[in-house]
């Protein structure tokens, strides 16, 4: 296969989060091709993107034939905008789907965690099966729409990227995953935008007026925030002043006939050059800035920057499966109420607080550990708003504060940005040593990651559920219960002694043509079984006699080059051998 070139071929499975696997045969052989935004059982071409060695990439150009799993999406943008993925699935066939990608990231974890402990786990019997959503559409209430521009020198446009583009913008009128409170919003924003002739911020030239607009609302009370994020640079070229401007944008927002109701709009201002939403000072021009939300009995002081969960309905399943889990975890401890209190929580990763003001009823303490003061603060103004005063959140860096906690937790709680745990803040979490930890994780492929440190250091899964929190997009949520390995409750200790054995366990892992091509696609070296046996040797790992006993006595066997040495040690720390 050569780069440049189309190919066509049929989607064999797709891999977390939107990779469809393509097994396309030329006259080199059959090569497997990653191509994204593609489902199971389409035929498809494309065009190779990236070819280096054997990792092949590939950019869609046309689904040829449709899949027998595909519907018509409900949405008429679909396959423009960039938003869902997953929208021409049944949502039988989405959460599926998930599960899937879910298992095979996590299982050969787990397996080769238990292979280092000696341990025998039904792996299988681990995993719950996956929540959906309560609902499928209308579920979102935070959307950040985009200014911009459909093609270059286009008419103004407001929504989200179109797939794959950096600049260009897809008005989302019609979008289904909020309801008609947001449609309407960005319809007449945009309207009364295009007919004051509002220049938008271009991000080549860093100049424009224009930026974002913010739209929140709460699920259970009906509160709307909206937010126009803008430049500070004055919008010359529209036909009115700023302060107009706004002031009649206001009063037609206020004018709209909403399901819900407006509890504030605001005006923000940012002029970083990051394609992102930022707080450079936010003005309030009507209302308050904030609204409030219910979840599971308890309120919620919303700000227009403040995480919280995006599908409110489904983050009440979330949230009741992690209080599931710190139940099913041992609730009574020695430092508990001995009334089923789970004793002191360190809740870290925090946030709003969310999580940590749940468990609170369940627990004698909680505290809370986040990075961002605003956040905490809200933590704090939230647990005082709900009267529990068993929760006391935190600012600063998990890394840093860990050490300076005093309580020893019962149990941990982790809900980590998208891209996991810094590793060293990972290491001193496991050096407390608690029973028990529950990981809340937004990205499956970070979950694999911090597992396989987690086991390393004597966690092992008791439970594992994937959560569908985002409905027609590639995301899912997984919430798994650790286990310190002494109080493990699936797991069966088989003491075995190793003369007995006919391969350890670390020479089971990976065979030496895995590590062979492992470090052709990584360093691009190639490196002989005998490359292998010689580092294997190294680590005091058992070889078999026809890769590492010399033909006589006094042969002298070459020496492996440093950077194969290196390439070899770090394929057998990728396969966990060392």
């Amino acid at each position: 296969m050569k780069k440049g070139q189309e190919y066509t071929g049929t989607v064999e499975r797709v891999k977390f989060p939107n990779k469809g696997i393509v097994r396309v045969a030329d006259d080199d052989g059959e090569h497997l091709c990653t191509v994204k935004n593609t489902i199971s059982g389409q035929k498809v071409r494309f065009r190779v993107t990236k070819k280096k060695n054997h990792n092949i990439e590939g950019h869609l150009l046309e689904v040829i034939e449709r899949s027998s799993l595909e519907i018509i999406s409900p949405c008429k943008h679909f396959g423009v905008c960039g938003g869902c993925s997953y929208q021409n699935l049944p949502y039988e066939e989405q959460l599926a789907l998930k599960e899937r990608q879910v298992h095979e990231l996590l299982e050969p974890v787990i397996e080769s965690g238990a292979c280092d402990f000696h341990e025998v786990v039904d792996i299988k019997s681990l995993f719950e099966p996956i929540l959906p959503s309560p609902i499928q559409f209308e579920y979102r209430n935070k959307m950040e729409f985009s200014f911009g521009d459909a093609s270059f020198g286009g008419e103004l446009e407001l929504g989200l990227h179109k797939i794959g583009s950096f600049y260009d913008i897809v008005t989302v009128k019609d979008c289904r995953i909020v309801d008609g409170d947001y449609r309407l919003i960005l319809k007449e924003t945009l309207a009364y935008f295009r007919g004051k002739e509002t220049p938008y911020y271009h991000k080549r030239t860093h100049e424009g007026y224009l930026r974002y607009l913010l739209v929140r609302k709460a699920a259970r009370t009906g509160g709307i925030l909206i937010d126009l994020v803008t430049t500070s640079q004055t919008p010359q070229d529209t036909i009115c002043t700023e302060v107009s401007l706004l002031d009649d944008w206001k009063e037609m927002l206020l004018g709209l006939k909403l399901s819900g109701h407006i509890e504030g709009i605001l005006h923000t201002l940012n002029d970083g050059v990051a394609d992102t939403v930022a707080d450079g000072g936010t003005e309030v021009i009507y209302g308050q800035d904030f609204f409030t939300e219910e979840v599971l009995g308890l309120s919620f002081k919303i700000t227009p920057f403040s995480f919280f969960q995006t599908n409110t309905l489904s983050a009440e399943v979330l949230y009741s499966k992690i209080r599931e889990y710190a139940v099913l975890a041992g609730a009574e401890h020695e430092h508990g109420d001995g009334q089923g209190s789970i004793g002191t929580v360190y809740d870290l990763y925090s946030g709003t607080g969310t999580i940590g003001q749940i468990m609170s009823t369940i627990s004698s303490k909680v505290i809370g550990v986040e990075i961002v003061e605003e956040a905490v603060k809200a933590a704090n103004e939230n647990a005082a708003l709900n009267g529990l005063h068993n929760c006391r959140f935190l600012a600063g860096d998990v890394l840093k504060m860990i050490d300076e906690l005093e309580d020893r937790p019962d149990l941990i709680i982790l809900d980590p940005p998208r891209d996991g745990i810094n590793p060293k803040a990972l290491s001193k979490i496991a050096r407390i040593g608690v029973s028990n930890i529950i990981y809340v994780s937004c990205k499956p492929t970070s979950l694999a990651r911090d597992l396989t440190f987690l086991m390393a250091n004597g966690y092992m899964p008791e439970k594992i559920c994937p959560i569908d929190q985002f409905p027609g997009t590639v995301h899912v949520e997984t919430v798994a219960l650790l286990s310190k390995l002494s109080e493990a409750r699936h797991f069966v200790n088989v003491k075995v002694e190793m003369d007995e054995l006919d391969v350890t366990c670390a020479e089971s892992k990976a065979t030496y043509r895995e590590i062979e091509k492992w470090v052709q696609e990584h360093y691009g070296l190639y490196v002989s079984n005998f490359n292998i046996a010689q580092v294997k040797q190294k680590y005091g790992i058992i070889e078999r006699e026809n890769y590492n006993k010399p033909k006589s006595p006094d042969s002298r066997q070459p020496g492996c080059p440093e950077e194969k040495i290196k390439a070899i040690e770090d394929a057998m720390r990728r396969f966990r051998m060392i």
